[in-house]
């Protein structure tokens, strides 16, 4: 069972990076399938990354297939559904970000996944990319000295951004501060490809139970990107960057690169500390190099590892519920008066309500309660959380 059968549902932009990623993985897995309603793109994924079969159908290609492993790249309001029926089919599964629209609809798929004796793995790769790993190395070194702060900035939801801090800090926040705005803007086309002519904005206080603070920031769109900056008593991780006060160091994250059939590889990323402090690639002889591919590969050997050693998922559903819990925190107490969100949350929050309520408007049926009557429905790009909350 060393080389896995892998069958993909979706043959868009980032399905096509993921099957590129999976062609160069050939010891560890067989592409045996894609699934897309869109045969023409079906067949042009096939052709240039060596699948198998295609098919339009999901469940008629995991009834056919039979593959060890179903990775689901279709848009985000379908993937619980792809999910549920993969567990139905006893199909271990891997499936885009986030693990569902809401915690409820989480709570439902992991039932699901746990009952069929199926592993469950989210593709959140920001955590993974080369220097979040270095980062991290950076943050148990001691380096820093006492973690005092995390400054997140975030300008397209915080999802990937709150992974990256939870990940960092290694510690659970505990509760959240949330504001929350909606402001009308001129017409822009939407990630969905809908026009839309409002945006929202975030602004939240996250505590950690290790005393470390968060202050978050989602602005409208503007000159500055995304980035995280960790702040400790003895320095700061800011970019690729390790700064110590001490002195004033400076010491940039450096990528050094190995000459491999031809090509240039990333073997390992460094600072020039005393001693160095370096994060190796440990798939530099499939030729994998780029930052998003290096996660991906990480993502998909957390599969093969759980299937065929035994070990832990590297993410899995409980981390992932996590995340989106923080989305939502925020959010909630921001619509709530700027109220303090204590975490765990232990209830149904009114914007998991809305977002249910919207999933029900669009498609017609609960996204927690009618999985089974949702496998026909055609789903749009755009999700509703996107539309409820602004989130991607």
């Amino acid at each position: 069972m060393s080389n896995l059968r892998i069958a993909v549902a979706g043959a868009g932009p980032r399905a096509n990076d993921y099957m590129a990623t999976i062609a160069k993985l050939n010891d560890k897995y067989t592409f045996c399938a894609i699934c897309d309603k869109d045969t023409q793109r079906a067949n042009t994924s096939a052709q240039q990354h060596g699948a198998k079969a295609i098919y339009t159908d999901v469940e008629k290609m995991l009834k056919e297939e039979k593959p060890d492993v179903f990775f689901g790249l279709t848009p985000t309001d379908s993937l619980s559904v792809m999910t549920v029926i993969a567990a139905e089919n006893k199909v271990n599964v891997i499936r885009e970000i986030p693990i569902a629209i809401t915690r409820q609809v989480a709570e439902a798929i992991t039932k699901s996944c746990n009952a069929n004796g199926v592993k469950l793995e989210i593709a959140e790769n920001v955590w993974v990319w080369p220097h979040e790993r270095l980062k991290k190395k950076i943050v148990e070194s001691g380096l820093l000295g006492k973690i005092l702060h995390v400054r997140l900035w975030y300008t397209s939801g915080a999802y990937h951004g709150f992974n990256a801090v939870r990940m960092l800090l290694g510690s659970e926040a505990k509760r959240v501060l949330g504001y929350i705005g909606k402001v009308e803007v001129p017409q822009y086309i939407s990630y969905g490809g809908d026009p839309m002519n409002s945006r929202f904005w975030e602004s939240a206080i996250i505590e950690f139970e290790n005393g470390v603070t968060c202050l978050y920031g989602k602005p409208l769109p503007g000159p500055r990107s995304s980035l995280w900056e960790i702040e400790g008593t003895e320095g700061y991780l800011s970019g690729s960057e390790l700064v110590l006060y001490k002195d004033n160091a400076h010491f940039p994250f450096r990528d050094i690169y190995e000459e491999i059939d031809g090509k240039q590889v990333l073997d390992h990323v460094k600072i020039d500390t005393d001693p160095p402090i370096v994060w190796s690639n440990p798939f530099k002889r499939y030729g994998i190099s780029g930052t998003d591919e290096i996660a991906k590969a990480s993502i998909l050997c957390s599969m093969h590892s759980a299937l065929t050693e035994n070990t832990d998922l590297i993410y899995g559903a409980e981390n992932a519920i996590k995340d989106l819990e923080l989305c939502v925190a925020v959010f909630e107490s921001g619509i709530s008066g700027n109220r303090w969100i204590e975490l765990p949350i232990q209830y149904e929050t009114e914007v998991e309500r809305r977002i249910h309520e919207e999933f029900k408007r669009k498609y017609g049926h609960d996204p927690v309660k009618d999985i089974e009557k949702l496998k026909n429905t055609v789903f749009t790009r755009a999700s509703v959380i996107w539309t409820v909350a602004g989130w991607l």
